[in-house]
């Protein structure tokens, strides 16, 4: 089969390399650059963590378990992933509170989950500087980081070896199903087919989606303040010792490989603007700056290299959706908040159903048919999705 897969983040990429070494004849639609998308401005948190409901939690433990399994045969790449755990605890009762109850459901959900003190915090994170009165820590020793370009260079340099072809800048401005199969128009004017299609179209999921006649209705991505939107500062190199991920209620942080790091302060998201995005050594970088310093040691005189508005792709109910539009088994879409860590898994899941005819469980309750038509939900809806992939 020709199938044309329409964007180069980790998505894309992902479906890309499962189609090509399933046999399919794989070209991928790139409108700007590789990563040139969401991918590149995220977090990057591997982990299933506050992820509700229940199925959604499954499939991103799922999601964990493939990122496993694929670096386990990582042939001659650099390493993408970091399995160093994840530190976290509350600096409030509401906090506290919170962060009981959800070890309290992850207990439940056997996902690995234990109570440290800060004393046992810094022999997992050396330079960790955790503020007096902290007393209860909670330790996720499974989830853990990855560099989004090093995973994206594993996905598309097998899918290219396989002999996937990436047309790049081509920018589709629609898709429409034709007697045996799908026409695509660029916008210059160029027009080609293939036998299906897959979107990995991030944010611009929405329009795309409603040139085929099934709009599936995505959160506004360019809404400053919203749910959408995050700052993300990455910083130059430092001396300080961290192989884990840190969400603490001041600054989540994790490393971004060369002794380079990535803070995000989930409070100054409310002023995050893709239209206005904030200078590197403006308020926002400083801030992010001197909370770094009170977190780890060794990151004394941190500055940012660049700080970023992230525009997150969310589906309009929060959740995953992956599944095929229509009847005719010739357009299948993927979109989801959590690509970083569903990425390897989705793209296994729709190649199999794009080109096996195989139906998925792990997919059921995330077909994009309970989107098509439906508005997005307001921003107030959305908050608890914030920084999460």
């Amino acid at each position: 089969m020709n199938i044309a897969v329409i964007g180069l983040g980790v998505l894309g990429a992902a479906t890309a390399r499962s189609l090509s070494l399933a046999g399919a004849q794989v070209t991928v639609f790139e409108r700007t650059a590789p990563l040139a998308g969401t991918s590149n401005t995220s977090f990057a948190w591997v982990n299933s963590h506050s992820k509700n409901p229940r199925p959604y939690h499954d499939l991103n433990v799922a999601g964990m378990a493939e990122h496993d399994v694929l670096a386990a045969s990582p042939g001659r790449c650099a390493p993408w992933l970091t399995l160093g755990g994840n530190i976290e605890w509350a600096d409030d009762p509401d906090g506290t509170e919170r962060l009981a109850a959800s070890v309290r459901e992850l207990e439940e959900r056997d996902y690995p989950v234990e109570w440290i003190g800060p004393s046992q915090a810094r022999d997992l994170v050396p330079d960790l500087l955790v503020p007096d009165g902290v007393r209860d820590i909670a330790h996720y020793p499974t989830e853990g980081h990855l560099i989004p370009a090093l995973l994206v260079a594993r996905l598309w340099g097998e899918a290219r070896e396989n002999g996937a072809e990436l047309r790049c800048p081509a920018e589709v401005v629609s898709v429409s199903e034709t007697g045996d199969g799908v026409r695509i128009t660029l916008s210059d004017g160029e027009v080609a087919t293939a036998d299906a299609v897959v979107f990995a179209a991030g944010r611009w999921t929405e329009a795309l989606t409603a040139t085929t006649g099934h709009r599936v209705a995505m959160a506004d991505p360019d809404v400053a303040g919203s749910a959408t939107v995050g700052l993300l500062g990455y910083t130059a190199a430092l001396p300080t010792r961290l192989d884990a991920v840190l969400t603490t209620p001041a600054l989540n942080v994790r490393p971004d490989g060369g002794g380079r790091l990535v803070a995000q302060g989930l409070d100054l998201d409310a002023d995050a603007d893709p239209a206005n995005p904030p200078a590197v050594d403006g308020h926002h970088a400083q801030e992010l700056c001197r909370r770094l310093n009170d977190l780890l040691a060794g990151t004394s005189g941190a500055v940012l290299e660049s700080i970023r508005v992230g525009q997150r792709s969310m589906p309009g109910d929060g959740l995953t959706a992956a599944g095929f539009l229509g009847e005719t088994g010739r357009v299948y879409v993927l979109a989801t908040h959590s690509g970083v860590t569903l990425g390897p898994l989705l793209g296994r899941l729709a190649a199999s159903e794009v080109l096996g005819g195989d139906t998925a469980p792990e997919l059921s309750h995330f077909r994009p048919d309970r989107l098509v038509g439906r508005d997005s939900l307001p921003p107030l809806q959305k908050v608890r999705f914030a920084g999460q992939q």
